[in-house]
């Protein structure tokens, strides 16, 4: 019975199995978050996994959204997926062909690297996140232009008090 019990939860500590979905970018809802047409004709809500982009009432929000709009909408991507959030939207990795769509918002400056989140993102993506977020700062890319930026989460939690 231990035996059984100790297999249970070996198999329970096991990552979930990923999977993916293909399809036609129909709505960029805001710097992080899309809809997909996939492949069986279902629209699916993609939150993406690893970044926070500013809201569209904070500075910079409409612009993420605009830089994440000219690089997919109406375009075909890749997610891959192993979860969806408490809203059931899928959390996962876009890439419009080999170019992973997280770590360029990154990139340009439109998203920060969301670390609260970390043990979630591969380990070669969260190195990746780190020195984007790094050198956009550096380059005072997008939201960086700003002196002190707010992240969207404290931005959140303090306009959920009005």
């Amino acid at each position: 019975m231990k035996k059984i019990i100790a297999a249970l939860i070996a198999i329970a500590a096991l990552p979930a199995l990923a999977a993916q979905i293909e399809g036609k970018v129909v709505r960029v809802s805001d710097g992080d978050t899309i809809e997909v047409l996939d492949q069986n004709n279902r629209s699916q809500r993609v939150r993406f996994l690893g970044i926070d982009s500013p809201e569209l009432k904070q500075d910079y929000g409409r612009a993420a959204r605009k830089n994440l709009s000219n690089k997919i909408a109406g375009k075909k991507v890749t997610v891959n997926f192993d979860e969806r959030d408490r809203y059931g939207r899928i959390l996962g990795t876009v890439y419009l062909g080999e170019d992973n769509i997280n770590l360029s918002q990154i990139e340009d400056g439109y998203a920060w690297y969301y670390r609260y989140y970390a043990r979630d993102v591969r380990p070669s993506l969260r190195r990746a996140y780190d020195r984007a977020e790094t050198q956009a700062k550096k380059a005072r890319l997008g939201l960086w232009q700003q002196k002190d930026p707010t992240p969207p989460w404290d931005w959140r939690r303090e306009n959920r008090r009005r």
